[in-house]
């Protein structure tokens, strides 16, 4: 398992030729880790990554598998979730031609692309106040779609032509400066420009976990970040985990 160390902005990297989970090897660096230090860990090749809600992460060689390591306060974790997806739109928008590209966020912490999903997001609580995301964006392949809750996508498909190291080195660029808005603004311009962002406001969708299925009307997010759903009889519920599905339009 050959490390790679170095420095890439202002965070620690450490870049491995195979590794089972950059979640895994960020939880335990988090444990040695000084306080007010930044790290992320890259692989080339993952064998065992994680999704959310206990769900296998296919990892494609040539694809993005990274996660960060920073520190925030607890109640902080739920808000962080809905930064890390923002900073993934906006690092793709970045990137591709002419800064144009169908992306969407989808909540709680999904990229769409061109309707497809094209990233994965899975926090993790760290040592001390720090935290972890894990992330694995579809560089250049698409996973087989067995077992696929939703369409999936790359950026190669959508001709956005980029490689994981210039993906990492423009999404910690732009974590950077999100994280420098919300020190001096707070967490609202962050929520305001996820909602900009977000597939589905104001329309008909279903959310469905392990205990339940509510259909409504998505309504936005609360200041924690939970999703809110307006059902039939004006009852306004909010949703703090689930996956969201869109409800299909009618045609003409």
């Amino acid at each position: 398992m050959m490390e790679r160390r170095q420095k890439i902005n202002d965070w620690l990297w450490l870049d491995y030729d195979e590794i089972d989970s950059t979640n895994n090897a960020a939880l335990k660096l988090s444990q040695t880790l000084p306080a007010g230090t930044k790290a992320v860990i890259t692989a080339v090749r993952q064998t065992a990554g994680r999704g959310r809600r206990g769900r296998n992460w296919k990892s494609m060689e040539g694809n993005l598998f990274m996660s960060l390591i920073d520190e925030a306060d607890m109640k902080d974790l739920g808000k962080m979730v809905f930064m890390s997806a923002l900073c993934l739109l906006q690092t793709i928008k970045k990137l591709a031609p002419d800064g144009r590209a169908d992306v969407k966020l989808k909540w709680p912490n999904d990229v769409l692309l061109n309707g497809g999903k094209v990233s994965g997001i899975l926090f993790e609580k760290g040592a001390g106040r720090f935290f972890v995301v894990g992330i694995g964006v579809n560089i250049v392949a698409v996973p087989p779609p067995e077992g696929m809750l939703y369409p999936v996508s790359c950026l190669k498909n959508a001709e956005i032509l980029t490689n994981r190291t210039i993906f990492l080195k423009n999404y910690l660029e732009i974590w950077n400066k999100t994280r420098d808005t919300w020190r001096q603004k707070g967490f609202e311009p962050i929520r305001e420009m996820w909602l900009e962002n977000v597939k589905g406001l104001n329309e008909e969708i279903s959310v469905i976990n392990e205990n339940s299925a509510k259909k409504g009307i998505f309504t936005g997010v609360d200041e924690d970040g939970a999703l809110l759903l307006k059902t039939a009889d004006e009852k306004l519920f909010k949703v703090r985990a689930g996956d969201v599905f869109y409800m299909k339009k009618d045609d003409g």
